[in-house]
């Protein structure tokens, strides 16, 4: 006998439930798009002065110093060959000198892997943000080196630590900051793991961090030496209240070695120029200041303006003269700017600016888009307005 009705409804209604429903999933189907080749030993660079994707660099490379032009962004990609960076070193020695611009991710990869005995990176005068993912931002492993100065990590979000010294690395950091760095995994923000891997801090500055150990951390037998002025403020837990340890070690052999001290800072700081005892003249006239730093000479001798670092003017902080069009705001050129000066790269550590008049200085906050604008506190010296700051921007002085 034939099948009831009500059974052929049914059969017939669950083959249309499920045909309509493949027919979405092949409609959605996508090609998985192809990873681009890694770069080996590339004799050319992108125009902000590195290789812009994947590049490995041994000792046959003929292009050993890159010399940065304008910030780099390294665009987010898979591992290629178990290696997890942008710029992979294995062999020689090589240089990067930022000229205080920043390279800028990748955001699921390392930015930086220098491996192998011989192997030496200088990394010098940049800042690196951006980074993250399920590894290091920065690292050395298997016995090479790696030797950092002037350099700001900002912003780094990664499972693995922001500077991670493994098997047998060496790495000297100076006059670094860490700033807003994230480590999502178990660890420490800088870390050196294993027996005859090393760290050597000198002056450094730790904020707003957020880990699960410890800020430093000697683990699995690695050695930390901390020089100079440490600075720990605001780091916590991944919770993001409870305050984080500045200093951790485990593991056997382990050693972390602090001979940082508070007068070290104290001789870092910028100290107030002492009142000078006024000279009578018919005219008041601005007293010359010597140069700090003989990068600066001729835009000192030109301007009549003067600077001065916590850590020097070769401590990577770098200054520029603004002309109405560099200010870029209508109003401010309206009102009869004085002078103009960008100041940029390592500006964290404390920057003091001096202009040869008397004015009023406002700021325009390189950290915003568009810059904010905002009036700095200054003090009068010998005819010299002067103020302090300590992020990148520009300051324009203008008429009382």
């Amino acid at each position: 006998p034939p099948p009831p009705y009500f059974l052929i409804r049914n059969v017939l209604i669950c083959f249309l439930f499920f045909s309509s429903l493949a027919i979405p999933v092949q409609s959605q189907s996508t090609a998985t798009p192809t990873a681009p080749a890694r770069l080996t030993n590339p004799t050319s660079v992108s125009a902000c002065g590195l290789p812009t994707t994947w590049a490995q660099f041994d000792g046959s490379a003929t292009v050993t110093t890159f010399n940065m032009t304008a910030d780099c962004i390294f665009n987010s990609w898979a591992t290629q060959g178990g290696i997890f960076a942008f710029l992979y070193f294995s062999a020689g020695e090589f240089t990067i000198n930022g000229h205080g611009y920043s390279i800028i991710g990748p955001d699921n990869s390392s930015a930086i892997v220098v491996q192998n005995a011989g192997t030496v990176l200088n990394l010098n005068d940049v800042t690196i943000q951006g980074s993250g993912g399920g590894s290091t931002t920065v690292a050395a492993d298997t016995s090479a080196t790696l030797n950092v100065s002037n350099v700001i990590f900002r912003n780094n979000t990664a499972a693995g630590a922001i500077v991670l010294g493994n098997s047998n690395a060496q790495i000297t950091l100076e006059n670094v900051q860490f700033l807003d760095n994230r480590r999502t995994g178990n660890g420490d923000i800088v870390s050196v793991s294993a027996a005859g891997s090393s760290i050597v801090i000198t002056n450094g500055a730790f904020r707003r961090n957020a880990a699960s150990n410890s800020v430093l951390g000697a683990r699995d037998g690695g050695s930390m030496r901390l020089e100079g002025c440490m600075v720990f403020d605001s780091n916590t837990q991944l919770d993001d209240t409870t305050p984080l340890s500045n200093q951790g070690t485990s593991g056997a052999g382990s050693v972390l070695t602090d001979n940082s001290s508070q007068a070290a800072c104290l001789a870092l700081t910028p100290s107030k120029k002492k009142k000078k005892e006024a000279v009578p003249a018919a005219t008041p006239t601005a007293t010359p200041r010597p140069a700090y730093g003989a990068s600066y000479v001729a835009l000192q001798t030109a301007t009549g303006m003067t600077f001065e670092a916590a850590y020097g003017l070769d401590s990577g902080v770098h200054f520029r003269q603004l002309d109405g069009a560099g200010i870029g705001v209508q109003s401010i050129i309206d009102a009869g700017y004085l002078a103009a000066l960008d100041v940029y790269g390592y500006v964290e550590q404390g920057v003091e600016v001096c202009f040869p008049q008397i004015g009023r200085v406002i700021f325009l906050d390189a950290r915003t888009m568009p810059r904010a604008i905002t009036p700095l506190e200054s003090t009068v010296d010998n005819g010299m307005t002067c103020v302090s700051i300590n992020s990148p921007g520009s300051l324009v002085l203008l008429p009382n």
